[in-house]
């Protein structure tokens, strides 16, 4: 058996911890068809906690059933780029418009780029209508996922929520799923251009439970040949915070020293395997996240790793000899960028694990 850990981008993982049943209201809309509340789902949570896990897993979902799965990223564009694919769609499952000429394929997968003649060139919102109504007589739907809305242009999301709103309306098979940081979600239920999407599923997703982690440890590793105590495998299990992204790249370094070793997994395999998860957490996840870090924020950040837990910004306003507006206006802002989050009125916590170690470390306290 191969290494089945994934810990990359987009990857999807042999495990998904914690996160039976988020899915269920989905996955009965699709059963159920237009207008069930399932279909309108919004994923939100600190870097590497797993939405992108999550779409892809609704997709599944969707695909099993026949549904059309549409697959982007907030991107400037993607509006357009979602607009050639239901085009590809439509031509696919009817007869395509007359004077459509093919000019390109794209490889990466969005679909074909056409041509089509002046008077045939429609609208968005009609395009959408035309590709729904052909998939509710072959009793299927049309699924659309958005990942990473905190990257996208306003103007893209109102035209996105206003054309889903209008599909709902119309009782056509439409599924809308974003996933996004809490902060960039917050914003953009509370704008008058998206308001509908405050019926939306919300679902937070946060770090996965221990003990459920270490089982699914034992378990694998049972079933690839590499067994592990359950003491071993809890040990592996809280090295990863039950961070989903650390969950894999615990697994996936685990698995490696396993297969480097004619003895059995041991305490020495545990923590070397723990220690270079961390180390690549550290240069994917942190290293990113603190690159458009403002040298003010980042004092933010520091004053915030005297604490062991939870920070009080009062106490960090003191530490950084910092007015109220301007603490305040550090916090908005590393809260939008997913470092930290809020726990409570005047109250502020590190969004993403290893995060306060990693500053420690860089600081030398």
């Amino acid at each position: 058996m191969q290494n089945p850990f994934r810990p990359t981008a987009g990857a999807t993982p042999p495990i998904i911890v914690s996160r039976e049943g988020l899915l269920k209201e989905f996955e009965y809309g699709l059963r159920v068809g237009s207008g069930a509340p399932g279909l309108l789902t919004i994923f939100t949570g600190a870097r590497g906690v797993g939405k992108t896990v999550m779409l892809g897993a609704a997709e599944d979902l969707a695909r099993t059933r026949g549904w059309v799965v549409i697959s982007e990223t907030a991107t400037p564009g993607f509006m357009a780029r979602i607009g050639e694919t239901m085009r590809t769609a439509e031509a696919e499952l009817g007869d395509g418009p007359t004077g459509r000429r093919i000019t390109g394929v794209t490889v990466a997968g969005f679909g074909v780029t056409t041509q089509l003649a002046p008077q045939q060139q429609i609208g968005w919102r009609e395009l959408g209508q035309r590709l729904l109504t052909l998939l509710a007589q072959q009793r299927t739907g049309l699924l659309i996922t958005v990942d990473e809305i905190h990257a996208a242009e306003r103007t893209e999301i109102a035209t996105l929520a206003a054309s889903i709103q209008h599909f709902i309306r119309d009782g056509l098979p439409i599924a809308l799923i974003f996933a996004g940081l809490p902060a960039a979600v917050s914003d953009l239920l509370n704008e008058g251009v998206a308001t509908f999407l405050r019926r939306a599923d919300r679902i937070d997703l946060h770090s996965a439970s221990i003990e459920e982690t270490a089982q699914s440890f034992a378990d694998l590793f049972a079933q690839g040949g590499h067994p592990i105590t359950p003491e071993l495998a809890r040990t592996a299990a809280e090295g990863t915070g039950g961070y989903p992204f650390l969950i894999q790249l615990v697994g996936y370094s685990l698995w490696q020293e396993a297969e480097s070793r004619e003895a059995p997994i041991d305490a020495d395999a545990v923590r070397e395997a723990v220690a270079a998860a961390r180390r690549r957490n550290e240069q994917t996840v942190i290293g990113a996240a603190l690159s458009t870090v403002s040298a003010r924020d980042m004092d933010f950040l520091l004053a915030m790793t005297v604490d062991d837990a939870i920070s009080d910004v009062g106490d960090i306003g003191r530490r950084m000899a910092a007015t109220p507006s301007l603490v305040g206006k550090y916090r908005a802002r590393l809260i939008d960028a997913g470092l930290i989050e809020s726990v409570g009125y005047g109250r502020v916590a590190f969004a993403i694990p290893g995060l306060r170690e990693y500053l420690r470390a860089q600081t030398g306290r």
